[in-house]
C-alpha cells in the first residue's frame, strides 16, 4: 500500500486531500500535527522522513492570512513558509521519495500581469506589495521543486490554486481571507440585528475563487498523472500549473452574494480608507483543462456549503 504524507492536515486544503484519500481505502496516509513535527525545524522533518519510508508527499503545510495578516507579520510570512518547504522538499530528496506536489497561490504572480494570468508570467513583473514575502517564499517552493528535478531526476510538481475557501477555513475576525470574513461578519450582524455590515475596500476588484474540494481533486489528478503526460503540458523551466475555475467576480457582487447566502437583509456599506489589492487576479487553467481536469463546484452552492460548515462549527472556529 502507498505511503503518502500530507504535511499540513490540519488545514483547509491538506484536510480536504486527507479526506478524500482516505475515501479511497488504497493508500495509507500519514500526518503529524505541529505539536508531533516542527516542520520549521530541519532535524526534525529530517528524522520524520528518515523512519517514515514515505512514498508520496502533499506539501500543502504553509503560514497562510489575509491583506490585513500579511501586512502585518510580513517576517513571519516569509520565513515559516520557506523553511517548511525546504527541510520538506530536500528531507523527500534525501530520504528517496520520487514524488512530490507542492501548493502554490496565486499571488506569485505579478500584480498587473496580463489577465487572465498564464503559468509564464512568473517572475515577469513587481509583485503586490501587501503579500510579496508571502508570494516570493511560494515562488522559491516552485523553484526548489525545479532544481531538485533538473539537478536529481525527482518528480516534484507544484500547483497554484486561486482564491480557496471550503471547510476548515479560518474565521478569525483580522486575519482570515474575504470569503470567510464575510461570512463570520455577516452571520454575526444578523444575529445582532445591526442595520448594517462594513466592506472593505472599494467592492470593484475582481477575483476567483474555487471551493476545497475541487482544489483537493485537482491535487490528486495532478499528482497521480503520469510523467510523461504531465511533463507534455508543462516546460522543463515552468512546471508549476494553474488550478482554477477560470471565472471570476468583483468583490462587491461576491459580498452581495455571500449576504444571500447568510440571509442578511441589512445594508452594506464600503469602507474605502481599506485597501483593495491587486484589480483583478484571475487564473488561465488551459493547461489543467488539456490535461482532462475542470471544476465541478459553482460559487453560490459552494458558499453554501462553507456557510453550513461554519454554523456546524462555529463554537471552535471563531478564532
Amino acid at each position: 500500500m502507498k505511503k503518502i504524507f500530507v504535511a499540513g492536515h490540519n488545514g483547509m486544503v491538506g484536510s480536504a486531500i486527507v479526506r478524500q484519500l482516505a475515501a479511497r481505502g488504497d493508500v495509507d496516509v500519514v500526518t503529524r500535527g505541529r505539536y508531533e513535527l516542527d516542520l520549521t525545524c530541519q532535524a526534525d522533518v529530517q528524522a520524520f522522513f528518515a523512519e517514515q519510508n514515505i512514498d508520496e508527499v502533499y506539501l500543502a503545510a504553509a503560514k497562510v492570512g489575509g491583506i490585513i495578516a500579511n501586512n502585518t507579520y510580513p517576517a513571519d510570512f516569509i520565513y515559516e513558509n520557506l523553511m517548511i518547504e525546504a527541510n520538506i522538499i530536500h528531507a523527500a530528496h534525501v530520504n528517496n521519495v520520487q514524488r512530490l506536489l507542492f501548493l502554490g497561490s496565486s499571488c506569485i504572480y505579478p500584480k498587473l500581469a496580463a489577465q487572465p494570468m498564464a503559468e509564464d508570467a512568473l517572475l515577469t513583473g513587481t509583485l503586490e506589495p501587501t503579500n510579496e514575502p508571502y508570494a516570493i517564499a511560494k515562488i522559491a517552493g516552485i523553484k526548489l521543486c525545479e532544481s531538485y528535478n533538473r539537478q536529481y531526476g525527482r518528480d516534484y510538481r507544484s500547483v497554484m490554486p486561486t482564491n480557496l475557501y471550503g471547510p476548515n477555513d479560518n474565521f478569525h475576525p483580522n486575519n482570515s481571507h474575504v470569503i470567510p470574513a464575510l461570512l463570520r461578519r455577516f452571520h454575526e450582524a444578523k444575529l445582532a440585528g445591526a442595520p448594517e455590515v462594513v466592506a472593505w475596500g472599494t467592492g470593484s476588484p475582481m477575483r476567483e475563487f474555487l471551493h476545497v474540494d475541487d482544489m483537493a481533486a485537482a491535487s490528486i489528478f495532478v499528482m497521480e498523472l503520469d510523467k510523461a503526460t504531465y511533463s507534455a503540458n508543462t516546460e522543463p523551466m515552468l512546471s508549476h500549473i494553474n488550478v482554477g475555475t477560470g471565472v471570476d467576480c468583483t468583490i462587491k457582487q461576491l459580498t452581495e452574494t455571500v449576504a444571500k447566502v447568510v440571509g442578511y437583509k441589512g445594508n452594506i456599506v464600503w469602507d474605502t480608507g481599506k485597501p483593495d489589492g491587486a484589480p483583478r487576479k484571475l487564473m488561465q487553467v488551459d493547461r489543467l483543462k488539456a490535461l482532462g481536469w475542470q471544476y465541478s463546484i459553482e460559487l453560490e452552492p459552494g458558499l453554501k456549503d462553507a456557510y453550513s460548515w461554519f454554523l456546524a462549527n462555529s463554537d471552535s472556529c471563531r478564532g
